[in-house]
């Protein structure tokens, strides 16, 4: 299963945020490409512990969801709302230009996929605790997905 802890994996989701720009297609959502970003990089922040947010799970999304948005093998469903922290509408990251934030993003997956890795005992606004490999997993799920939305 793709994993940003693999190297190929990691290499496609940086190769994929070359071809996206600020006219790629929104294929479902309301973000811009250039929201996006920003939310992406707030994502990854979140779990890093360098943006705090509050927890948004119950025992559903721990017990169920968790497992099946990590291991089930089909791209993620669209239209879950994400915590504030990670909404440039709302307390997000606020969207100035592209090619700046395509590099904190860089950045961000840099940072998320080096060792040691720390961050791995913060907990998921809504999953909750997670395993480095879970966390290795959700980014490149959640990247990939992202991604798709932009037809990259």
């Amino acid at each position: 299963m793709k994993s940003l802890a693999n190297p190929s994996d990691r290499a496609d989701i940086l190769h994929r945020l070359d071809v996206i720009g600020p006219e790629s297609p929104r294929q479902w959502g309301r973000m811009t490409v250039l929201e996006m970003v920003c939310h992406c990089g707030d994502a990854l922040r979140v779990s890093m512990g360098d943006r705090q947010t509050k927890p948004i799970g119950n025992w559903f999304s721990r017990a169920i969801v968790k497992p099946a948005a990590l291991w089930y093998p089909r791209p993620w469903p669209h239209g879950f709302p994400t915590v504030p922290e990670c909404d440039a509408s709302r307390a997000g990251t606020q969207p100035v230009e592209l090619s700046l934030h395509l590099r904190e993003l860089r950045d961000c997956i840099d940072r998320f996929t080096r060792r040691p890795r720390a961050y791995a005992l913060q907990a998921h606004p809504m999953f909750g605790p997670m395993t480095e490999k879970e966390w290795m997993r959700w980014g490149y799920l959640h990247l990939d997905h992202h991604l798709r939305q932009f037809g990259a």
